[in-house]
């Protein structure tokens, strides 16, 4: 019996030093991508001081980023079967590199701001289709190490970002946290482009969904200026905050239900019926944003309360990938011989352990203290990805794949982007309420506080500067113990989402490498 028409046919994977410089290129565009997400962070003091606005206001280059990216990602299933994925993949790249090169030549924040907006959103599908591509490029025997290859990029890339940003922000300027992507972007996209440019996946005409692109739009965008602006302004107690919750609860249902009813959805929903898929990107999705929170949260309390340059906040957490680069291939060989949702498992408990460690940091912890959990998690990183991408994508169909990776990740984005918010808010409130703790116990009644002031008062300060050194003391006293607080929670996190692992069915050993393919 002849074969359906409508079968997709899975190209010969790809060998010898072609593979590798094709892996190469598309890690290389991965990277360029993630580490935009974070490289800005610490560039945002010089970027504002230059462009003339506060730091609140250049916040917003990271915002509409973030925003543009969350909302472009879903889209990949759809725009790959109008323009095919290699031509859109190289086109993503193309426009990555005009859009930094524009950001670089700013001259006002409106501009930076358009321009970041176009960024994020020309950038939505290259993650995804990086991941299908590379897929798509080995052998089913060997597609742990094609996830293993993406997986690096994707959770090293934050961790480079700031100190990245750091060093160039204040060795050189901040245009050129935009303008370093231009040669990467130029030799990725060449690469891609004579490597793939014969691999080209099959196209098709499809309606564009305009209703549920503009609710996607609408609940996303209004979602995400809540979570950066809520803290800003108290959350709740904001008229503003209010009507944003309300537009983005309203907009989301109704995206719900036009996406589940619609002949041809801009994102789809039907994926979520797979219980692998489902269970996969959740615990994903979650696990990335208590991550991706701590990621954030680490390097402010190093720089803020533990009197860390950025530089070298940077260098305690930047051996988080030594062990990952050394067990990443090791995960990735084996992952067909043995169930993944044990990999994951592991992952997690390192996680858990490691956030564990950090609950104990006190305002003496030291370097290598500080250092030793950094070092530790690149194992639970090595092994984290990889599993759960393996899951998400078990039986799934070639067409299938760009579509669930654009899902996925656009969950995963988006839960980094919650993270962040959630963690620093939640850190900042903590601190709060330590500090208002701490104050209790600094009176005339309590004689270790009377005899600190005494003590510095005696070295010449006066009564008030005294007051000032105890109170930047209790300062820092109740911002570790912030971390503390948000540190048990993230393990506490990370231990419950292995059971919701295991609610995923069981893939054969002998059936993982083909099955998490999916192009195969």
């Amino acid at each position: 019996m002849a074969t359906p028409m409508q079968t997709p046919v899975a190209p010969p994977p790809l060998h010898g030093t072609t593979l590798v410089v094709a892996s190469m290129a598309l890690a290389l565009a991965t990277f360029m991508n993630v580490l935009d997400v974070s490289i800005a962070n610490v560039s945002i003091p010089a970027l504002s001081g230059d462009l003339g606005v506060s730091s609140n206001q250049g916040t917003w280059v990271i915002t509409s980023f973030a925003v543009a990216n969350a909302i472009a990602v879903p889209l990949t299933g759809f725009l790959t079967q109008r323009f095919g994925a290699v031509r859109l993949f190289v086109s993503s790249i193309v426009l990555f590199v005009i859009a930094s090169w524009l950001c670089g030549m700013s001259t006002s924040l409106g501009m930076l701001i358009v321009f970041r907006v176009i960024q994020g959103a020309v950038a939505g599908p290259m993650i995804p289709l990086s991941q299908s591509l590379l897929l798509s490029s080995y052998p089913k025997e060997k597609t742990g190490l094609a996830l293993t290859i993406w997986s690096m990029t994707t959770l090293v890339a934050p961790v480079v970002g700031p100190l990245l940003g750091g060093w160039i922000t204040d060795n050189i300027s901040w245009p050129w946290i935009f303008y370093i992507n231009i040669p990467i972007g130029l030799f990725a996209a060449g690469i891609t482009w004579m490597l793939y440019r014969h691999r080209e996946t099959p196209r098709r005409k499809v309606p564009i969904d305009y209703v549920g692109l503009g609710l996607l739009i609408t609940w996303v965008g209004a979602l995400q200026i809540l979570l950066d602006k809520g803290n800003e302004l108290d959350w709740f107690n904001s008229n503003q905050i209010v009507i944003l919750a309300i537009v983005s609860a309203i907009a989301f249902c109704f995206f719900l239900v036009w996406e589940l009813t619609d002949a041809h959805p801009v994102v789809d929903l039907s994926l979520f019926r797979r219980r692998n898929f489902w269970s996969g990107t959740l615990a994903l999705s979650v696990g990335y944003g208590v991550f991706f929170g701590n990621v954030v949260l680490m390097p402010l309390w190093l720089q803020q309360d533990m009197d860390y340059t950025a530089t070298i906040a940077g260098a305690v957490l930047a051996p988080v990938g030594l062990l990952a680069i050394l067990v990443s291939p090791l995960v990735g060989k084996n992952i067909g011989k043995h169930d993944p949702r044990w990999y994951a498992t592991l992952a997690f408990s390192v996680f858990a352990l490691i956030l564990w460690m950090r609950s104990q940091f006190t305002v003496e912890a030291d370097f290598v203290t500080i250092m030793i959990p950094s070092l530790i998690q690149g194992i639970a990183m090595a092994a984290f990805f990889v599993p759960l991408v393996t899951l998400i994508f078990s039986g799934l169909t070639p067409d299938k794949i760009p579509a669930a990776s654009g899902l996925s990740n656009f969950a995963r984005i988006m839960a980094g982007g919650f993270g962040a918010s959630i963690y620093t808010s939640m850190w900042s409130n903590r601190s709060a309420e330590h500090h208002a703790v701490l104050v209790e116990h600094i009176n005339g009644t309590n004689a270790v506080s009377e005899a600190a002031i005494k003590t510095l008062t005696d070295l010449g300060m006066s009564n008030q500067q005294a007051l000032g050194m105890v109170n930047r003391l209790i300062d820092q006293q109740a911002a570790t113990l912030a971390v503390n607080d948000l540190a048990w929670l993230s393990a506490i996190l990370f231990l419950a989402l292995i059971g919701l692992i295991w609610l995923a069915r069981p893939i054969k050993a002998a059936k993982v490498s083909a099955e998490s393919a999916g192009a195969h």
